[in-house]
């Protein structure tokens, strides 16, 4: 129960009008979530916002709305994603989780990626993370389920490092695995052959650069399409290597790609290890290397849960439902192990031999 003294109101204004329409939300709407995500009353006059509710609560208001409105004048857009991760940021710091990229007195300060054609900040704390070990570690590995952003953030950054000049090249891979069906013959040379299995690394791509740019770097070798079968026996140097879908690869594909690592690359590896499609009894290559190098130091790994998904909230609810039927289909596995393993029948000690004991004796 909150008490009256707890209770508090804070007013904000914004000298730029051109830009109230775009913090306010089509409807107001991006005030409305934050009324629904933090329990507090937003109301909008003009460039004036006055916050009611819980003391801490309208502090996190404070800091969205402020550090919303400091993108808004840098020139981003703003997108109900966007106030949803700011929100998730907000609500993180006041849980006082660790996150080394906010300032103090609670400003948030998000981790983003500037490209060419836009700039993508985080939106929850693993994206943060994500981020932030792609800043400093040569190898990063992004685990979790769909929607969480592993891929879209990945050649976001490969991206960003391609246009500052910091990597020569940017090198893109993925298992050629189908998801359960079966594609049979693909016709074309093989970039055609093998589009159809990179397509949400381009779509990625076509994000964060000009299309008529990504064409002329893939003509002339800056953006590599590489068959994770052909990578065998290359050094890849000065580059930005991303392999996307990694738990279809198996343990012998997965250390040969990562000993391709050279001098000035950095290597980004994402996939869920949930959603294994090789043949059943194959490790994925994937689940064995995060396993052996967890301790390897300049290795970070970066999970994400179903409280990361950033696409349609739907997203989330699909992927928590799933993993709570995978759990409860393993729990009954582990019953009917047990209810069937044999019973190893009891033996009984030998009984001990009776000894006749003459009557004369015993007088």
């Amino acid at each position: 129960m909150t008490h009256a003294s707890d209770m508090t109101h804070v007013v904000l204004a914004f000298d730029d009008n051109r830009l109230i329409g775009d913090l306010y939300g089509q409807f107001d709407q991006h005030l409305a979530l934050m009324e629904q995500r933090l329990g507090v009353d937003v109301v909008a006059r003009g460039n004036q916002v006055t916050i009611r509710g819980p003391h801490e609560a309208c502090a996190r208001a404070r800091d969205v709305l402020e550090a919303l409105y400091a993108r808004l004048q840098a020139g981003d857009e703003i997108q109900p994603g966007d106030v949803e991760g700011a929100l998730r940021m907000a609500i993180a710091v006041g849980a006082q989780l660790p996150l080394p990229t906010l300032e103090p007195k609670t400003r948030l300060k998000l981790a983003q990626i500037a490209t060419r054609r836009k700039t993508v900040v985080a939106r929850n704390p693993a994206q943060d993370a994500y981020i932030r070990a792609m800043d400093r570690a040569s190898l990063v590995f992004g685990l979790g389920p769909a929607g969480t952003g592993k891929t879209y953030l990945a050649v976001a950054y490969a991206a960003a490092l391609l246009e500052r000049g910091e990597v020569a090249r940017l090198i893109l891979s993925r298992p050629a695995v189908e998801a359960g069906e079966r594609l049979g013959f693909l016709p074309g040379d093989m970039r055609e052959k093998i589009d159809p299995y990179l397509r949400p690394l381009y779509d990625a791509l076509h994000d964060m650069m000009p299309p008529e740019k990504v064409e002329r770097c893939l003509t002339s070798g800056a953006i590599e399409v590489a068959p994770l079968a052909f990578m065998r026996g290359r050094t890849l140097a000065n580059a930005a290597v991303i392999l996307d879908e990694a738990q279809n690869t198996t343990a012998v594909q997965m250390k040969m790609f990562l000993t391709r690592l050279g001098e000035g690359s950095k290597m980004f590896v994402t996939g869920d290890p949930t959603q294994v499609d090789l043949p059943a009894g194959q490790v994925s290559g994937l689940v064995e290397s995060t396993r052996i190098l967890k301790d390897v130091p300049g290795i970070v790994q970066v999970r994400f849960s179903e409280t990361d998904v950033v696409r349609h909230e739907l997203v989330g609810r699909i992927v928590t439902a799933y993993d709570q039927e995978s759990r409860e289909r393993l729990a009954a596995r582990e019953v009917s192990r047990a209810r069937s393993r044999p019973v190893e029948p009891q033996i009984e000690p030998p009984l001990e031999p009776e000894v006749f004991v003459p009557r004369e004796t015993l007088s």
